[in-house]
C-alpha cells in the first residue's frame, strides 16, 4: 500500500505516514501490508520511498 505525494516543496513526512497507516487500517486484511511512499521531494518519515526518477528508471 502506498501514497503518492506530488507536493512542490514539502517532503513526505510523519503526518503523511500517520494518515497512510490510518487508511491502511480501514482496508480489510491490509494490516500487515508493507507501506511505500512515492514522492517528488524528500521523504522524512521512516518508510521506504521512491522518487520519480526511480519509477522512470524501472521502465528504461
Amino acid at each position: 500500500m502506498g501514497s503518492v505525494k506530488w507536493l512542490e516543496k514539502k517532503p513526505f513526512d510523519n503526518r503523511d505516514l500517520a494518515r497512510l497507516v490510518t487508511h491502511r487500517s480501514q482496508l480489510p486484511g491490509a494490516d500487515d501490508t508493507p507501506l511505500l511512499a512515492v514522492t517528488r521531494n524528500d521523504c522524512t518519515a521512516d518508510v521506504p520511498s521512491l522518487t520519480p526518477q526511480d519509477l522512470q528508471g524501472a521502465w528504461t
